[in-house]
């Protein structure tokens, strides 16, 4: 766990601790660190400069690579960490990572996190983003995202951001004995509802355990494979 963050006279400060108060506190996130994190990450440098005035609500935000793209909302994102039980060791992977949003967090909560996502010109945000903010332990790469990032695998904590709907079986493969993956699993492709699910790996196999309701983003490259029609 190493990092750097030194914003002096921060504008946005006084938004971050009111999104900490009655939108993660309320949301049952009570572990301090992911509290602290919301806290000293400065969101506004990863969405749209269109929707930097809405970098701590819960409003719909963007930041455009190739094409434009969705970041999940605080609240969401602060549960998913702390449902995931970060631990201080862990080797994390963020699929979908975007403009390095939440591999920022990850990063002052972990030993080492990698931010993985399809597009170039968004991985080169998030690694713009990560030397700004003194993150010396956060990685960008570009690459598919059903792949995962197999030549730093195994991880401890996988945390794909969005909503799937299956084809995680090599993501799951990427996960250390004891890792978590965390998730929001959806019933379809492209649905922006369903169930955050954590899965665990024991002994070679993944079991998952649902634990709530959850909107984002769906993750367009995570889907069941095509059923085989005679």
């Amino acid at each position: 766990m190493s990092e750097t963050l030194a914003f002096s006279a921060d504008p946005f400060a006084a938004l971050r601790e009111t999104m900490v108060e009655r939108q993660i506190r309320t949301f049952d996130v009570s572990d301090l660190a992911v509290q602290e994190r919301m806290r000293t990450v400065p969101r506004e440098i990863f969405v749209d400069d269109a929707y930097v005035s809405l970098a701590y609500s819960d409003a719909r935000v963007l930041t455009t690579g190739t094409s434009a793209r969705e970041l999940t909302a605080p609240l969401i994102l602060a549960r998913l960490l702390k449902e995931a039980h970060v631990r201080e060791t862990d080797r994390a992977l963020v699929v979908g990572g975007a403009s390095g949003y939440a591999a920022a967090l990850l990063a002052g909560l972990v030993d080492r996190v990698t931010s993985l996502d399809e597009d170039p010109a968004l991985s080169a945000k998030a690694h713009a983003n990560f030397e700004r903010l003194g993150l010396a332990n956060a990685k960008s790469v570009a690459g598919p995202t059903k792949q995962g990032a197999p030549a730093a695998a195994p991880f401890d904590l996988i945390l794909v951001d969005g909503v799937v709907s299956g084809g995680l079986e090599t993501l799951c493969g990427q996960l250390a004995e004891g890792g978590r993956l965390v998730t929001i699993l959806g019933d379809a492709p492209g649905a922006r509802t369903g169930m955050a699910t954590l899965f665990t790996r024991t002994d070679g196999a993944t079991s998952p355990r649902p634990l709530f309701s959850a909107s984002a983003a769906p993750v367009a490259a995570l889907t069941p494979p095509p059923a085989f029609v005679f």
